[in-house]
């Protein structure tokens, strides 16, 4: 299914899944390998096996864990490369990276797949379906790699709709639709249902998950125990696993890669503005405060410098958080400057570390809450006022950085 879903008060699961993942990678840093079939694990006639395949190459034959020699002899053709793992992990961070930019609840199941729950953070960029679509697009055109999305309400939904449609896929199952989703489906697509367990499904003349659904409990249980009852409730659409993070979130960041080196500290620092925002945004969602900022500056031909300021309380507040970065862009343009260096600005990012959770407390807390659980998607409308003595100084920035009144 693709159609848009509306998702009001269910849960909101992404499987993201990047094809063809080393491969991949190879076609993107070498471009004269692309169309061609790129078989990834060593040369043709070693005693290894394939660790990725191309798609070029999969219509072949050729599959991951096969011996290389038998690659060869299915593909004649085939462009064998050993691999490069320090490559495959930095792009696996990146792409990481960006999911963890629409959600901290990022699980990574290995370096090309991950679940999002974007549950709490759906709101702030119009839905599930348009994070999937931007998530492709991002991928795309920042990475230059392609990804396929399954769009679910629970895991097991949404990780069988990534697969279904590759290469870069995009399968939309809408609450309430995931029992008939998975019925059509056969009983190898399903989580627990491995060859033996769907060698005595088949005996009883079970083809597909919708076969399973239908079944008698009792007989299933009788037979596999408590597992019986456990791929049942998944064959019914039925899925509580959660999402969970391999560590807590440690930083909340954003960067922006202009698209010319510029020279023009207005321009980095209107965007740095909108990082900030975009942090602040998403700390909120998940109820995240941060006391580190660190401001990361990529300057010509290819320098990275960070410099970072802890404050004496956490913060979640957008303003605050610019604040402090613009004056750590100020300090490092500045020691340039006096130390004779012209540093024409590649990137610019800001994160938030020492993160803790809980909502930021002030005066008038509640109030202050529902106003920004109403407005939290409304960049450059509110900042949420965590003491009212600073209220002043925050519209005077704003007048200087919006195009709009401050109200």
């Amino acid at each position: 299914m693709t159609g848009a879903a509306p998702w009001s008060g269910e849960r909101a699961i992404l499987h993201c899944d990047l094809d063809a993942f080393y491969a991949s990678v190879e076609q993107r840093d070498h471009p004269e390998l692309r169309g061609r079939p790129v078989i990834v694990g060593g040369h043709a006639h070693e005693r290894g096996v394939v660790s990725a395949a191309s798609y070029e190459a999969r219509a072949f034959g050729v599959r991951s864990a096969m011996p290389l020699r038998t690659a060869a002899q299915l593909c004649p053709e085939g462009v064998f490369v050993p691999g490069d793992h320090e490559r495959y992990g930095e792009a696996s961070e990146a792409v990481m990276a960006l999911f963890a930019e629409h959600t901290p609840l990022v699980q990574p199941i290995s370096l090309d797949e991950a679940f999002l729950d974007v549950t709490g953070t759906a709101h702030l960029f119009g839905g599930p379906v348009a994070i999937a679509r931007g998530l492709k697009e991002a991928t795309r055109a920042r990475l230059g790699l392609v990804l396929s999305v399954g769009v679910a309400t629970n895991k097991l939904c949404a990780k069988i709709g990534s697969d279904l449609r590759k290469p870069d896929g995009l399968v939309v199952v809408e609450p309430g639709t995931e029992r008939h989703f998975l019925a059509p489906l056969p009983l190898s697509r399903l989580w627990g249902v491995g060859p033996k367990t769907r060698e005595v499904l088949e005996g009883w003349g079970l083809r597909t998950i919708g076969d399973l659904a239908g079944a008698d409990p009792a007989l299933v249980e009788a037979r596999f125990g408590q597992h019986g009852g456990s791929i049942l409730e998944r064959a019914r659409g039925i899925d509580d696993d959660t999402v969970v993070p391999h560590e807590a979130a440690k930083s909340v960041g954003h960067e922006h890669t202009f698209d010319r080196d510029t020279l023009d500290p207005d321009q980095v620092e209107r965007t740095l503005l909108g990082l900030a925002e975009g942090v602040g945004r998403r700390l909120r969602a998940a109820s995240l405060r941060g006391r580190t900022i660190t401001l990361k500056l990529r300057v010509a031909p290819f320098e990275t410098r960070t410099r970072q300021r802890t404050l004496a309380e956490a913060t979640d507040d957008d303003l605050t958080i610019y604040r402090v970065a613009r004056a750590l862009l100020r300090e490092a343009l500045r020691a340039d400057r006096e130390a004779g260096r012209v540093s024409p600005v590649r990137l610019v990012g800001v994160s938030v570390s020492g993160v803790v959770e809980g909502a930021q407390l002030g005066l008038f807390d509640s109030a202050r809450a529902a106003r920004l659980n109403a407005a939290l998607d409304a960049v450059r409308e509110r900042f949420g006022d965590t003491a009212l003595d600073r209220a002043s100084a925050r519209a005077a920035e704003r007048r200087r950085f919006s195009d709009r009144p401050p109200r």
